[in-house]
């Protein structure tokens, strides 16, 4: 739950003990629970919404399958690579570099940089 072991919320609950006070405690403790209950009934509410508007499919998507931590770039590679039947597929992957464009803005503006450098500073006789 969010990265929360038990130690940590023991020593969050120990805090609010300290802060709150054993007058107010038990309100707070009963808003959180109404707060969790709340938020577990509106969960509820939008899978049951989702059910209703994506009709029989819903059931039928793998949901762990879309999850964004699944993700892992070089199965998806591999499977891309391999065909059904267990084969590697005929292209082979080749590297190319990609070649500087001359006219290129970069490549420009370092020409004239270099150009800049290469130039003899200005002098000024009449400077004292």
């Amino acid at each position: 739950m969010f990265g929360l072991t038990f130690e940590k919320i023991l020593l969050i609950g120990l805090v609010a003990v300290f802060l709150l006070g054993p007058e107010k405690l038990p309100h707070y403790a009963a808003q959180l629970a109404r707060l969790v209950r709340q938020l577990r009934e509106m969960a509820n509410g939008a899978k049951d919404r989702m059910r209703d508007e994506m009709g029989p499919e819903f059931d039928d998507v793998d949901w762990k399958k879309l999850d964004p931590r699944q993700y892992d770039p070089r199965r998806i590679i591999r499977e891309a690579l391999i065909d059904d039947d267990g084969a590697v597929k005929d292209q082979s992957a080749t590297v190319s570099r990609a070649t500087p464009n001359p006219d290129g803005a970069y490549l420009q503006r370092k020409r004239a940089r270099e150009d800049a450098l290469a130039a003899p500073a200005p002098f000024d006789s009449e400077a004292t």
